[in-house]
């Protein structure tokens, strides 16, 4: 467990770094180069320089990313739910933590928690789904990073797509079964289920009602984070959303010290 954590926080450091960059493309395969773009700054400082540049350019960059040494740990918190018109409600969560202690080793934590409530009767009632609508495809898609893709085909309905990556020490946790890497539950008919797993292949989340499903999935063999909606129906009310908090090492007074020095040399120019 403590090599795959690894890997998935170098993963997740790292799509971090990527996703914070801004870049201008322009469309075209055989579009001629763009003309550069001055920036005003001060009348003593030089003009900033900034060339447009195509797609296949910008499909080599990898952006940039929080040193290792910066990194002391993370705290992933994945959920996705959904609410269905005749009272059923479906969730998963998940927390996966890991940091590192004063010897420098990593110490990781895992809890999860599924559930199927609601509904009266055997879960009777108008479940909102659509027999003849469809929503599909957006499983084929393959983005290198974090891709939201909703599909929707009804009326009424309310879905969302959240990822959240920040630097925040003192993330909170969600509640669930801890040491325990994955769950799962279900109705008596079998039509609505709930499931999350955290394993060697990275991170999985999946609803399935009668009125379509929602997954997140994290595969750090390819660097993907994705997150799917899909709603075949009418009044759904469905969200996944994603907390990526990067956990940093205080400094020592000796480094605070240079960074002054530093500073204050620069400050001389």
């Amino acid at each position: 467990m403590k090599s795959y954590l690894t890997q998935l926080g170098f993963v997740l450091c790292a799509i971090a770094g990527g996703a914070s960059g801004l870049a201008h493309a322009s469309e075209g395969a055989a579009s001629p180069p763009a003309p550069e773009r001055s920036i005003d700054r001060e009348p003593a400082a030089a003009p900033l320089r900034v060339q447009l540049v195509d797609d296949d350019v910008l499909a080599t960059q990898s952006g940039k990313y929080a040193g290792a040494t910066m990194i002391s740990g993370f705290v992933l918190n994945v959920i996705s739910q959904w609410q269905l018109p005749n009272g059923v409600g479906a969730l998963a969560q998940g927390t996966l933590a890991a940091v590192r202690n004063g010897n420098g080793q990593l110490m990781s934590s895992v809890s999860t928690s599924a559930s199927v409530t609601g509904g009266a009767h055997g879960y009777a009632g108008d479940s909102g789904a659509n027999p003849n609508a469809q929503a599909s495809g957006g499983q084929s898609i393959g983005v290198n990073g974090v891709s939201q893709v909703t599909q929707v085909a009804g009326d009424r309905n309310s879905g969302t797509n959240s990822a959240l990556i920040d630097f925040n020490n003192n993330a909170v946790t969600l509640t669930g079964s801890a040491n325990a890497p994955s769950a799962s539950a279900s109705n008596s008919t079998g039509s609505v289920k709930a499931g999350i797993s955290f394993g060697s292949n990275g991170v999985s989340v999946a609803l399935q009602t009668p009125a379509g499903l929602a997954t997140q999935t994290i595969t750090p063999s390819s660097g993907q984070i994705a997150q799917l909606l899909q709603i075949a129906g009418n009044n759904q009310q469905v969200a996944n959303a994603l907390q990526l908090h990067l956990q940093t090492q205080q400094m020592s007074a000796s480094m605070l010290r240079q960074m002054g020095v530093l500073q204050a040399l620069q400050n001389r120019r």
